[in-house]
């Protein structure tokens, strides 16, 4: 899932066993979209998939693409992200990481993944933040 204004960098002299590229470079000019942290919340603000970090993290991703697709972005466009599970077990940020990887489907950008003591909303365990990069229109 390359998107060629996005060119991933991956570098020998660094650890290869990672699932995902040091640094992220994009040509200018581009504009940049700032997506909030998405959040595992259905359309009435409700927290869904409570206790279930799999769960979450599905609808978290469903509400990221429909973010950067209400920006006129794709995952595809995504140049950065941070990830952040309300957990302090590992077991349950790698379940997070998990499927968070299927949605970029080898879309690999620079990403931090954090253990957290606290979300935002009621009985939230999962939020993703994304950076995203388009190219200018003309106008």
């Amino acid at each position: 899932m390359e998107n060629s204004r996005v060119r991933l960098v991956r570098t020998p002299e660094l650890a290869r066993s990672v699932e995902y590229a040091y640094a992220a470079v994009a040509d200018v000019p581009m504009r940049a979209v700032w997506a909030a942290g998405a959040c595992p919340l259905d359309a009435d603000g409700a927290t869904v998939a409570v206790g279930d970090v799999a769960g979450q993290t599905h609808q978290v991703m469903r509400n990221l693409v429909t973010a950067l697709r209400s920006a006129g972005a794709e995952l595809t466009d995504v140049v950065k992200t941070t990830v952040y599970v309300a957990s302090a077990q590992q077991s349950e940020l790698v379940e997070a990481w998990r499927v968070y990887r299927t949605y970029m489907d080898g879309h690999d950008v620079p990403s931090t993944l954090l253990g957290v003591a606290a979300l935002g909303y009621d009985d939230q365990l999962v939020e993703v933040e994304a950076v995203a990069l388009l190219p200018v229109q003309a106008g």
